[in-house]
Formats: structure tokens, sequence, C-alpha cells
């Protein structure tokens, strides 16, 4: 009988061995280079930077293949984890995580790409390894609720280009914009095409609202979501896929950023999260009478509890905080709300119950996340929601639930009684050490990881920049090119 999950598959691994990814052996991946030729394996990883690491391997015979698959190399972690490591005692291993492997999609030589997990010395995980941080998350989530935690990303970007007289676009009214008008679409499908390739599961790809013309240049704003998977399958393939958009860029001669602002007045992109729950290969977002479930807004109160602290995962240098202000689609305060793009987490169109596809949406975060540590912190608070009492959880649900554009002037009362977020790396920080604690709780995020990321959020010392910026438009330019290539 036809396995649906696997018949029409693009990932070339998944297609010869009609096998579902979590269930690949060594043995496997060896039949496949045997029999596909495949000369060269690359070891991928993100560092602390956020950006691919690879590492290449001539396949010289197939004992050599067996070796790397199976043990892994050595690597200078102190380079690719300068926050965590010290030169003095800084090896760690990279071992391949089987379930990921693909076939290159830009290399004329075949070659076997795996993503890879971080170990010690001795033999354990590396304890400030985001990957691992996120499994520990998943694993004391289902430990204490039962349930799984699931997720799915909105990858935003903009693609630059030279100025086209011909058809332009509308300023900032590029939302699902057709050919001529959008002249990047060909590119974001061989963009889906590739990702897909590497066993990235996408749910749909379309042309943003953000587009305008600087300096000779057309920027115009692109996205691509995905569909709801375990954490750390979603944060692989968000990983991967601007791995893909970058490289394909380069080969079509074109800039990509995925920087949370560009520019003055303009929309910034941003990484939304979608999360759902899932019990016994259900979704339990929404209860059997079509409403939100009391699982999923006990969760959300979780995310309205921990939602500073979120953005030191998921907001990582200074222009992300010009991304978050208000009248732009951007949260600022902490509320949720039913399809309310004005608030921190929305709860989509519904779907019937029984489809399943419910989802609750996190809008703070953005490329510039280490999307390992923003899944873990995710998770953390949704379990932290649903670990609170009963009726604490649903009151502060209750007490943040917004159904109203908070930035119209009517509802200034209602927005006076909302917290807001943080406004700059250094308040993230801040934010971040308060509630350390209950980060670390149940082992997840190691001390070791939370004082890197607070050090490195306050080395930006941009307390005064939103002040400072405010009309200099060289400052704000200088600001955006030093992060122009974020994450």
């Amino acid at each position: 009988m036809m396995d649906k999950k696997i018949a029409l598959n693009p990932n070339e691994v998944v297609s010869f061995l009609q096998k579902a990814p979590e269930t690949f052996t060594r043995e496997d991946l060896l039949k496949f280079v045997q029999e596909r030729g495949i000369r060269m394996i690359d070891f991928m990883y993100p560092a602390e930077d956020g950006r691919v690491k690879t590492l290449n391997f001539t396949v010289s015979n197939l004992e050599y293949a067996e070796t790397i698959l199976a043990e892994g190399e050595r690597v200078d972690g102190s380079s690719l984890f300068p926050s965590f490591i010290e030169a003095g005692n800084s090896d760690l291993y990279v071992k391949p995580r089987y379930n990921t492997a693909f076939v290159d999609p830009f290399t004329e030589i075949p070659t076997l790409c795996l993503l890879c997990s971080f170990f010690d010395k001795s033999g354990e995980p590396f304890d400030c390894a985001p990957h691992a941080t996120l499994m520990r998350a998943e694993k004391a989530f289902e430990a204490s609720t039962g349930m799984q935690f699931e997720a799915m990303g909105e990858l935003e970007y903009y693609v630059i280009k030279d100025e086209d007289v011909l058809f332009p676009a509308t300023d900032q009214k590029g939302y699902h914009e057709s050919e001529p008008f959008a002249k990047m679409n060909d590119f974001r499908r061989a963009c889906m095409d590739h990702v897909a390739k590497t066993g990235g599961q996408i749910k749909y790809g379309h042309s943003e609202v953000g587009n305008f013309t600087l300096d000779g240049k057309v920027y115009e704003q692109n996205e691509i979501e995905f569909l709801p998977c375990p954490l750390y399958t979603a944060a692989d393939q968000l990983v991967l896929a601007k791995w893909v958009i970058r490289n394909l860029a380069y080969k079509w001669g074109l800039d990509v950023s995925f920087a949370p602002k560009i520019t003055t007045g303009k929309a910034g992109s941003g990484m939304h999260i979608h999360m759902r729950l899932m019990k016994d290969g259900r979704n339990v977002t929404l209860a059997p009478d079509n409403r939100l479930s009391e699982e999923a807004r006990r969760a959300i109160a979780g995310l309205m509890k921990m939602a500073p602290s979120i953005t030191a995962f998921g907001n990582k240098n200074p222009t992300s905080y010009f991304r978050l202000v208000p009248h732009q689609e951007a949260p600022t305060n902490v509320c949720w709300g039913d399809c309310n793009r004005s608030a921190l987490v929305r709860v989509p169109l519904g779907w019937s119950a029984a489809l399943g596809k419910q989802t609750f949406e996190m809008r703070s975060p953005d490329c510039s996340a280490d999307i390992y540590q923003l899944m873990a912190g995710l998770c953390v608070a949704a379990r932290i929601g649903l670990e609170m009492p009963r009726e604490e959880a649903l009151k502060l649900a209750d007490e943040t639930y917004v159904d109203m554009d908070i930035h119209r002037s009517e509802n200034a009362a209602r927005l006076a009684t909302l917290r807001q977020l943080p406004t700059c790396c250094t308040e993230s920080a801040d934010c971040l050490e308060a509630a350390r604690s209950v980060y670390e709780q149940a082992d997840v995020f190691r001390p070791r990881m939370i004082d890197g990321i607070l050090k490195a959020l306050r080395s930006f010392h941009d307390d005064n920049l939103h002040r400072e910026a405010r009309g200099d438009t060289k400052m704000m330019r200088r600001l955006v090119e030093q992060y122009f290539y974020c994450g």
C-alpha cells in the first residue's frame, strides 16, 4: 500500500529508500551512498552566530564513509561557541543526525548532507548546544503534560535587485501580489523547490506586504510558511531554509536579507512561530465544540507570563526592536487575541476540531533568533502555563485577551493595562535574568548558556539607541548594514 507521506517526496534520500526520515539507519545511508554514486559527505551545524557551518569529507571508500557516519568528527568548539567555550578546553565532536539527510541541491559533485549534534569529550551532548537544549525542552514538556508540543515557522525575507521601471509595485501593498507587479515570484518558487529537496515540509509561499525602492534597488518581501511538525524538525527546517535561500540568491545574482528591519516606515521581517498541542496523535488545541481548548488557553497564559524574556531568544540584535513598533503589524505589548495582528499571540482563523489544524502564533520573533533556543523557550513557556494552578493560568489568559486593535486611540485605556515588550537588547537581557530560574528548571537551559546569552545581549549597549537613531538616517543606515545578514 502506498505511503502518502512518502509518495512524491522531493528529498532524494526519502524517495530512494521509501522510508520516513525518522526511520533512517546508517545502513540505509551507506546503501544510498553506494547506489547513487555519492562522492562527498558534508556535516552541517549552526553555531552561536546562527549561520550554518560545513565540514566536507571525500568518500574514498565504503569503510571511511561508515566511519564518518558512525563516529562523527572533532571540531574547535571555541570558534563555534566563543561565549561558552574557552580555547584551552575547546574540543567538541559533531555527529550526524541520520533523519536530516539530503542531497546538496547546489553542488555538481554528488554530496550527501546531514545536520549534526554536538558532543563533549565525555560523549555527552554539549550542554550549551542549542539543539540539545531544544531536545531537553521537548522531553520536559512531555514528561510534565503528557502532550507533545509541535510548531511551524513563517520565514519572511527581502529580495533585492536592480530597479525595474516596468509594472512598478505599489509601495507597501505587496501582499500576495502576482507577476508582473511582483518580480521575485519565480525566485521564491525555486527556493521552495530547493527547500523541499532538503526535507522541508512547506505549507505555501507568497509575496508579502513590504516592497519599496531605495537607491536604485527594489526591495521585495516574500514569505515561506511550513507545516506543523515536532519542534526539533521545525527548527532544522528553518535553519536549512535560510541556507537554501541565501545560496540560491547568490547563484541568481540577487541579494537577500532576513534582517528584522531594512529601513524606517517600511514593513519589517519577522519569523512568526505557530504552535499546537498534540495528544495521542490528535491536535487538542481546539475543544470538541470548536472553541480554543482549556489546555491551549493555559499554554498561552504561559507565553504571556514569559513573553518579555522570550525576546532574549527571538530578538537578538538592536534592529529587532526597530521592528517591534506600533502600526507595523508587529507586537509591542503582552496580549493575545483571535485573528488580531496587533497582538503578541494571535489565534488564526478557526478550523473545525475534526480537521485538527488550529494553532496559536507567536509574532515577536525575527530571524536574528537562535532558532533552537527560541523553540526551546516557547516550549518552556507553554509548559509553565500548563503547570500553573488552573485558575491562575485561566485568569491570566482572560486578563491578557484583547478583541481590538490596541493601537487605535480609542483603545488607549486598555493598552495602558498591558505590559510592554522590551525595547532594546539590554532590556531583553534584564527580563531574561529575572526569569532565568524558570528556564533552568527541569535542566532545560543550562546556566552557562543563559550567562552567554546575557553577555551577548548586553554587549550591544543599546539602551538609548531608539532615541539616538530617531530622525538620524545615517545612523539607521549604518545599523541596517551592520545587521543586514543577521542569523
